[in-house]
């Protein structure tokens, strides 16, 4: 297993990428990690055909660094850029994208989930959603984008506007998840996905992917500076995990 950074280790197994997320904690997107990441998938590009991304038992992401996002508006927003750059960039990834999401995925935690292509989660007792309005933040562009084009439309308002939070079974319903498996497997049942997975044809599948995906990832991070120039800071962080 190679180090990709502080958080992030990187195997490969057969003609997977396995990139692993661990920083002891809640995997909080940090500027070190979200770096981290995309060193991984540099790599994943050059030395695979399909790629996992897992989190640590019990915490898939909770979002981004709250230290960073409280610090100060610039921190926050330059936080939000890089980590939107990073979540966009999944969501054209060329190769397919698997998510083994381990427990609680929040906020920029649950959008790591819905730039994959797809997303098995761990049950148990784990809260998945986007509750940046339960924070006192408005939801980017980006994020509204991708809540667009991945959650089921019956689920868009509450899951957006009212910032509704998810346990695994109720967020395949809602397009975070497309099943949901017992804990102890899930990330085997991941890998063996991607391993299917890494047999499609690369390139029928990256410029279908881009043609799909591509528009509006270019013109979301076309508008990404003018979108984030007046974002603020959260004001109660008591809904994080």
């Amino acid at each position: 297993m190679s180090n990709q950074g502080a958080s992030v280790h990187l195997r490969i197994e057969g003609k997977v990428a396995v990139v692993e997320m661990d920083d002891g904690r809640a995997n909080a997107l940090s500027p070190d990690l979200i770096t981290a990441l995309h060193e991984a998938f540099d790599r994943a590009e050059q030395e695979a055909t399909a790629t996992l991304l897992v989190g640590r038992e019990g915490r898939f992401s909770a979002g981004f660094d709250l230290a960073h996002m409280t610090a100060s508006a610039e921190s926050a927003r330059s936080l939000v850029t890089k980590g939107a750059e990073l979540i966009l960039r999944m969501y054209v990834h060329p190769q397919p994208l698997v998510v083994a999401c381990t427990g609680h995925a929040l906020a920029a935690g649950a959008l790591l989930l819905l730039a994959a292509d797809q997303r098995i989660g761990a049950d148990g007792s784990f809260k998945i959603g986007l509750n940046e309005v339960g924070i006192g933040l408005r939801l980017p562009l980006f994020a509204i984008e991708l809540a667009r084009q991945r959650l089921s439309k019956r689920h868009l308002t509450a899951a957006t506007v009212l910032g509704r939070i998810y346990d695994p079974s109720t967020a395949v319903d809602a397009g975070y998840l497309d099943r949901v498996v017992p804990a102890e497997t899930v990330v085997s049942e991941s890998l063996e996905l991607a391993r299917r997975l890494a047999g499609l044809p690369l390139g029928a599948h990256r410029e279908t992917k881009r043609g799909l995906r591509g528009p509006m990832v270019e013109s979301t991070l076309a508008g990404l500076a003018d979108d984030l120039s007046q974002l603020g800071v959260p004001t109660n962080v008591t809904g994080r995990s």
